[in-house]
C-alpha cells in the first residue's frame, strides 16, 4: 500500500496563502463551486495542487501569493468582524480604505467592542496568529458598572468556569474608579467567544465598554478609530521569525576610473 502522500498543498491552503479567505471560508468557497483547477470545478477541499495546476476563482485566476504583511486597525464599535453579515450590518471589511489590498482579520472583535485588530493578507500568517500554541497574550480595557475589589477578581486569575466552559487562568488588576464605573485591565491568550464579558458576567459586573489595546507585541498606540497602519516587515521578521521575501537590491554600477591624460 502506497503511503506516500500526493505532491503539492491543499487547494483550501493554496487559497489561504493567495489572500483569498481564511482555510475554513475557503473550504466554503469551494462547496458553493466558485473554484476551478485545470478547467474543472473543484467539488472537495481534499485535493492536492501544485505549482503546474491552473486555478481559478469566481472565474479569474490565482493571483501568485504576495509576501505576507500585517496591518494595525483600530476597530470602532458598530461594525461586525465578518466578511458578511446576514442581518445586513455595516463590517469591518466596509469599513477598510478601498487602496488595501483582500485582508483577513485575525481573531474578531465583536459588534460593541473596540480597539486593535490585527488584519493580513495571509491566511497562513493569519492562522499562526490565532493558534493557541502561539501563546501571545492579548490585553483590554474594560469599564465595568459598580465598585469590585481586587478579591472580587481573584476567580479570573485562577480559572473560572462559566455555563460549563473552562476558562483559563487571566491577568486582572483594578486601575481606577470613575464615579458608578471601574476601569480594569485584562489579561488573556485564549480568545473564546465573548469570554471576558461572560467571565465579568459571572461575578456579578456588567461590561459597558471594552477596548483591545494589545495583540502580543503589536499595540493599540495612537492609533484613532478607524485609522489602519502597516506594520513593517522587519518587525514581522523580528516578532515572527519570518524570512525576507523581499529580494536583494541590485549591485551599483562601480564608478569608472578616469585615466589621466597623457603628458606630452
Amino acid at each position: 500500500m502506497n503511503t506516500t502522500p500526493p505532491p503539492g498543498d491543499r487547494i483550501a491552503k493554496v487559497l489561504a496563502r493567495a489572500g483569498i479567505a481564511s482555510r475554513r471560508e475557503a473550504e466554503r468557497l469551494i462547496a458553493e463551486g466558485r473554484v476551478t483547477v485545470n478547467g474543472k470545478t473543484v467539488e472537495s477541499p481534499a485535493l492536492n495542487v501544485t505549482e503546474t495546476d491552473k486555478i481559478t476563482f469566481d472565474g479569474k485566476p490565482l493571483e501568485p501569493p504576495a509576501p505576507p504583511r500585517l496591518w494595525r486597525y483600530h476597530k470602532p464599535t458598530g461594525l461586525v468582524t465578518t466578511a458578511k453579515d446576514e442581518k445586513g450590518r455595516e463590517t469591518v471589511f466596509d469599513a477598510l480604505p478601498p487602496t488595501l489590498p483582500r485582508v483577513m482579520s485575525v481573531g474578531r472583535l465583536d459588534l460593541n467592542s473596540e480597539g486593535l485588530l490585527l488584519l493580513t493578507n495571509d491566511g497562513g500568517l493569519k492562522r499562526k496568529l490565532e493558534l493557541p500554541s502561539t501563546g501571545w497574550l492579548r490585553r483590554y480595557r474594560v469599564r465595568v458598572k459598580g465598585a469590585p475589589e481586587d478579591t472580587d477578581l481573584a476567580p479570573l486569575r485562577t480559572g473560572i468556569e462559566v455555563e460549563g466552559e473552562r476558562f483559563q487562568p487571566m491577568e486582572a488588576r483594578i486601575d481606577r474608579q470613575q464615579g458608578a464605573n471601574a476601569w480594569l485591565t485584562i489579561g488573556l491568550r485564549e480568545g473564546k467567544n465573548r469570554e471576558i464579558r461572560r467571565a465579568m458576567g459571572a461575578l456579578g459586573l456588567t461590561v459597558n465598554r471594552l477596548i483591545r489595546i494589545s495583540y502580543g507585541p503589536f499595540r493599540l498606540g495612537e492609533l484613532k478609530a478607524g485609522e489602519v497602519e502597516e506594520i513593517k516587515g522587519r518587525i514581522l521578521r523580528d516578532q515572527l521569525g519570518m524570512e525576507d521575501e523581499t529580494p536583494p537590491p541590485a549591485p551599483k554600477p562601480r564608478p569608472r576610473r578616469r585615466r589621466n591624460p597623457p603628458r606630452r
